[in-house]
């Protein structure tokens, strides 16, 4: 529920202050999805609110898997929809 706390988070834009379990998440999240390495707090909300229902709940999976594993998951180069776009349209290079 934490890791879905946090998304919530930053799809609202509550960047006043994030705990150290919520940086952890954060960070898992860079680690799992190449598409937000780079990005701002702002910019992962933007990226999570065009997620699809299926795609969050990959995205999910994969930050618990990373922190359950306290090890590195392989990255994603992105969350992927149907039609081979990344959330917000953004191509995988």
């Amino acid at each position: 529920m934490a890791i879905v706390d946090t998304f919530t988070k930053l799809i609202f834009g509550e960047e006043d202050r994030y705990s150290h379990r919520e940086l952890r998440i954060i960070q898992a999240f860079r680690s799992v999805d190449t598409n937000v390495v780079l990005d701002s707090h702002r910019d992962m909300g933007a990226y999570l609110r065009a997620l699809g229902v299926q795609e969050m709940i990959r995205l999910v999976a994969r930050v618990q898997q990373w922190l359950a594993n306290d090890e590195p998951v392989v990255p994603e180069a992105g969350v992927m929809n149907q039609s081979g776009d990344g959330a917000l349209g953004r191509q995988v290079h």
